[in-house]
């Protein structure tokens, strides 16, 4: 019966395949990046020293790419020796691996859940375990590992209500899935209650907290905020507020906000970073429709006085931009997305605002919620009015800083934890 259902899973699989390949072709209309490199979707890519250790970390995209860091650092710290195979799903995941990690590891996209293709990428780059994370899971990659005895663990892991439902659907897939899993190293007690719902065992089970906790901002980076924030503010000091990482549907609102914000506070600087670089036109669109005068990011000019929008129009800089920030919005939360990384404005001591819809990050917002170093805000209106105040109070920004970095300050440790995982199951393999 699992054979069966995992069979028909393949097959709708194939059929769906072009597509698949379609979808990507009607992307590269925007980011050309989505019509290259198709091969090594299908496993075509370059073969591995057979007897080199190989440590396989896949991230889907941006968010788990950075959330990766941290443990591929210290991974290629602690095994010098072995070879770490990074895999993403996306081109802006692609492009953070490259940026971060240059030629220091092994890179190529992640072959899709095909038999074959699984078949002939393992065979190219034959891992000695795999980390996947968050929840990026894939019936037939799973099996493919355990019948290669290759341990599989789940880093970072969440499971909103939404996706148990959604994986309890298809519980004839996702039951014998979840038994060839060797280890969820689950971020709460809530996604690893959910995991356990599903059919997993106790014994499977680790709940670590979240690793992006672990964040560390070294002595350059802060000084590159400082140097950055100085050239944002000009003569004036002006204030900046940074929106960060926003979806379609959401900018408009943060227009809305930001044009009742300047009427007492005109000088104040809005640094706007659309998510997905396909979207920097379409924003930079909506920006001088309004009248407002916007300068991108990616021309390397500093925003005069006359500038009321800088466009974060590149990729990799956000966790500086956090730095060089007096307010920030974390985007994703206005449309139901489910919310982006809260942690990182956090650890800068910047006050945080947020959307309502925050599904994937359950235990971060209701952290920094508890400590008042965050607020949720819904509606134009209500921005306005959160930013209007805490412009006009800087004691009142300042303590929300200071409790959203004490929040930061002290959930660490999950990265240890999830290494020490890791290397119990190359030991064990």
């Amino acid at each position: 019966m699992v054979a069966m259902a995992r069979a028909i899973y393949s097959l709708l699989f194939y059929l769906l395949t072009p597509l698949i390949l379609l979808r990507l072709l009607w992307r590269g209309r925007k980011a050309p990046d989505y019509r290259r490199r198709w091969s090594e979707r299908f496993g075509f890519v370059p073969v591995v020293d057979a007897g080199r250790q190989v440590i396989w970390v896949h991230s889907v995209s941006v968010g788990e790419t950075l959330a990766a860091v941290p443990m591929i650092k210290q991974l290629q710290a602690r095994h010098p020796e072995a070879l770490l195979a990074v895999t993403t799903m996306t081109p802006t995941g692609s492009a953070r691996v490259k940026a971060v990690f240059g030629s220091s590891i092994y890179h190529v996209y992640a072959p899709y859940d095909l038999p074959d293709v699984l078949h002939r990428f393992l065979n190219r780059i034959h891992p000695d375990v795999l980390v996947i994370m968050e929840t990026e899971l894939w019936p037939n990659l799973v099996h493919s590992c355990r019948g290669r005895n290759i341990p599989v663990v789940v880093a970072n892991a969440r499971l909103s209500e939404k996706s148990a439902k959604g994986y309890q659907t298809f519980s004839r897939l996702t039951l014998p899935m979840l038994q060839r899993i060797n280890c969820i190293a689950a971020q709460h007690q809530d996604d690893g209650a959910r995991f356990l719902e599903l059919g997993l065992s106790e014994r499977q089970l680790v709940v670590t907290g979240n690793i992006k906790f672990d964040l560390s901002l070294d002595d350059e980076i802060k000084t590159k905020a400082q140097v950055l924030k100085a050239q944002w503010q000009g003569d004036s000091k002006r204030p900046i507020w940074l929106v960060a990482s926003t979806h379609r549907g959401e900018d408009e609102i943060i227009l809305d906000s930001f044009e009742q914000i300047r009427l007492s506070f005109p000088e104040l600087l809005l640094v706007l970073v659309p998510r997905h670089p396909e979207r920097f036109d379409e924003v930079f669109q909506h920006c001088s429709r309004r009248g407002l005068h916007v300068v991108r990011r990616s021309t390397g000019a500093s925003p005069s006085l006359g500038d009321q929008v800088l466009l974060g129009d590149t990729m990799g800089e956000l966790l500086l931009f956090f730095g060089a920030c007096d307010i920030a919005f974390v985007g994703g939360s206005l449309v139901p997305v489910g919310g982006h990384n809260l942690i990182e404005p956090a650890a800068w001591q910047v006050p945080v605002i947020s959307g309502p819809h925050l599904f994937n990050f359950v235990e971060a917002s209701r952290l920094l919620l508890e400590a008042k170093g965050m607020v949720i805000c819904e509606g134009a209106g209500v921005i306005a009015h959160q930013v209007t105040e805490l412009l006009q109070n800087p004691t009142l920004a300042a303590e929300m800083g200071a409790a959203a970095k004490w929040v930061a300050d002290n959930n660490r440790g999950a990265l240890d934890q999830l290494l020490e995982i890791i290397e119990q199951q190359l030991l064990g393999h």
